[in-house]
């Protein structure tokens, strides 16, 4: 299962958080570090090693974790393509440092049983997992033997592998992440409401990673959208399904809006709108069902 059109598209943010993750975690295992990473409760109360708090939020301790980690941030990149880049930046900001409130917390009243928490973006890759609940559709079912799958299983699977990888001490920070993720869900301190000053959002998207994504939002911006690969066959039997259809609907420019922000062109969106009659959820599942193929 893949989060839509190839690359960092429209996705700056994901870029850079997955760029800084995979250098620290090789900086600190080139330098044989990884084994000290992650918080531990003498670090952070007694010897104050307030740096540990950096580390313990981009650096995964092994290649596993890193693979995993990697491909789960990758993916969850479709979040930063429906809400945009600054309010993505915010819920990244929120996954981050809730969740690293909580870790503190619990290694302060649970020393006895957990004496170290696993470093790496867990926060911000469980908080992830709310939104794609919730959020991100069904699209296929299949059966191995007799378990029933999706084709978000994968998905659940690999995020499974992460948070119990290191037993309690990867455990705890995927749930307060994902408890983050909850907070952020229902709107907790109306946190959904902030937005980053557009000077300093301005300031990020210059300073971020040279991404393809830049030239296609200029060219956006002047009317003109950059064309995407076509989906060949499924687009001619898009086309087909479309002049059966009589009368369709004319599909609202929100819902236009939010599928090519998703990094899909104008025309394959319509396409796709006209032909579930404006549902944006069956539109995506239609779009990215024909990308994958």
């Amino acid at each position: 299962m893949n989060g839509g059109p190839s690359g960092f598209h429209n996705a700056p943010v994901t870029k850079t958080i997955v760029i800084a993750t995979a250098l620290f975690t090789i900086l600190f295992g080139v330098r044989g570090n990884s084994s000290k990473l992650g918080l531990a409760y003498q670090d952070i109360f007694e010897k104050l090693r307030i740096w540990r708090l950096i580390s313990s939020i981009f650096a995964f301790s092994s290649t596993p974790e890193l693979i995993f980690g990697l491909c789960l941030l990758y993916y969850f990149r479709v979040f930063e393509r429906q809400i945009g880049s600054n309010k993505y930046a915010v819920f990244v900001t929120f996954s981050v440092l809730v969740p690293l409130l909580f870790e503190i917390l619990a290694l302060g009243y649970l020393k006895d049983f957990l004496d170290k928490l696993t470093p790496g973006p867990y926060s911000l890759i469980f908080a992830s997992f709310v939104p794609f609940f919730f959020d991100i559709p069904i699209s296929s079912r299949f059966r191995i033997i007799t378990v029933h799958l999706s084709n978000k299983s994968l998905i659940y699977l690999a995020g499974l592998q992460l948070l119990f990888s290191s037993g309690k001490q990867s455990l705890v920070p995927g749930l307060c992440g994902a408890l983050a993720g909850c907070f952020y869900r229902f709107n907790t301190f109306g946190i959904r409401r902030c937005k980053f000053p557009d000077a300093l959002a301005s300031t990020f998207s210059r300073m971020t990673w040279p991404s393809s994504s830049s030239s296609t939002q200029n060219s956006s911006s002047d009317g003109n959208v950059e064309r995407l690969p076509s989906y060949s066959s499924n687009q001619r039997d898009v086309n087909q399904q479309e002049e059966t259809v009589p009368m369709l609907p004319q599909p609202s420019e929100a819902s236009l809006t939010t599928l090519m922000s998703m990094g899909f062109d104008r025309t394959s969106a319509m396409q796709a709108l006209l032909l579930t009659r404006d549902d944006l959820n069956a539109a995506t599942n239609l779009l990215l069902e024909a990308q994958s193929h």
